[in-house]
């Protein structure tokens, strides 16, 4: 997995981009800390799935408790006179 500085980034971005459609993942970086990647759409989609997937499930294990049905409480959180 490659590591680029954010300069360098600028300067060879379609290298960089032929090395994500290859498969490879790249790092790059700002002031030496890595902020961003850059990978194929592929592997951007299968990313995004798994995400779904994981909410998905956090909402449906949350369902199963009883009344899982959950209402949003509307009253105030604190009394508060005006």
């Amino acid at each position: 997995m490659p590591t680029v500085n954010l300069r360098d980034a600028k300067a060879g971005f379609s290298g960089l981009v032929d090395k994500a459609i290859n498969g490879e993942f790249v790092t790059i970086t700002r002031h030496g800390k890595p902020v961003a990647a850059l990978v194929s759409v592929e592997a951007a989609e299968i990313a995004r799935k798994a995400i779904e997937r994981k909410r998905a499930g956090l909402v449906a294990y949350l369902r199963t408790f009883p009344g899982g049905d959950f209402e949003r409480n509307r009253s105030r959180s604190r009394d508060v006179e005006l």
